[in-house]
């Protein structure tokens, strides 16, 4: 199997504000927790669409890797309660 990568679908950017007192690279929260396949002929670059489906574009890459926690469940355990419905049952295949 290939590599698999977890993908965070995050929360729509906060509208523009005037101030510039907000950094540009303030985390944005994680709405929902994807697994997408790598990009053909990579082993380092998420592939274009998560297992069920989603363009991963938008998405933020995180850096748990589930090949380097044999026995673990595929995604974060911090984001358990966020996990796609769709790739978790891909997954589990």
């Amino acid at each position: 199997m290939s590599e698999i990568f977890v993908m965070y679908e995050l929360d729509q950017p906060a509208a523009a504000r005037s101030s510039a007192a907000t950094s540009p690279a303030e985390e944005r929260p994680v709405v929902r927790v994807h697994a997408a396949n790598a990009a053909p002929g990579s082993s380092t670059t998420p592939g274009p669409r998560t297992m069920c489906g989603r363009d991963t574009f938008a998405m933020g890459t995180a850096s748990w890797k589930p090949s380097e926690h044999l026995g673990s469940s595929w995604y974060t355990p911090k984001y358990a309660q966020l996990v796609c419905a769709q790739c978790d049952a891909v997954m589990e295949i």
